[in-house]
């Protein structure tokens, strides 16, 4: 049985790389907190929040997020595509998320708000009524990803092939077309 943590802030901790594994933490925040040596292993999150925090390279395979928020926290080439899929819901406003891994993933209904995802990894994954608000993706990949009803109109950046991407309903602006036209080699202005 894994050690159970309720309602709990914790500020400015450096975590090391097994401190936080067997442990599922509920309704807790996290505060300028390190988490850039952790290979987790069984470890759950559940309405928690991420506030300032370094998640950059750190190994998060064996982990859980249920319902959990990131704001203006470093999560740069993290591969989140072996968390565990079961009520996986994660939402990210004001991070770096350049060339994480999100292969395969369901992330319907997920947002990215003042991101940026410089070669992220989108992959076949679900990115159905994702909303891309402000988010720079530039070189991210896209390549059999589902993206229905995705919200694209405020992002910028991106090259995206209608041929091998499901955007049925997904919403782009007038200046982003060309993201959508680039292996054509057709020039907007």
């Amino acid at each position: 049985m894994p050690d159970y943590f309720l309602d709990i802030q914790y500020n400015n901790i450096t975590y090391c790389e097994e401190e936080v594994n067997f442990k599922e933490f509920e309704s807790c925040v996290f505060n300028r907190c390190d988490f850039s040596q952790c290979n987790f292993i069984a470890v759950t999150f559940i309405d928690c929040t991420f506030n300032n925090c370094n998640f950059n390279a750190s190994k998060i395979n064996h982990v859980a997020f249920r319902t959990v928020y990131f704001n203006s926290c470093q999560i740069k080439d993290v591969n989140f595509s072996m968390c565990d899929k079961l009520i996986f819901e994660i939402h990210f406003k004001d991070c770096m998320l350049d060339f994480s891994k999100f292969y395969t993933l369901k992330l319907k209904g997920t947002t990215f708000t003042n991101c940026s995802l410089v070669a992220v990894d989108f992959m076949s994954a679900d990115l159905s009524e994702v909303q891309f608000n402000n988010c720079d993706l530039y070189r991210a990949e896209f390549e059999k990803a589902i993206a229905n009803k995705a919200d694209f109109r405020t992002s910028y950046n991106y090259t995206i092939d209608p041929e091998k991407t499901k955007l049925t309903k997904a919403q782009f602006s007038i200046y982003g077309l060309k993201g959508l036209l680039a292996k054509h080699q057709i020039i907007v202005e």
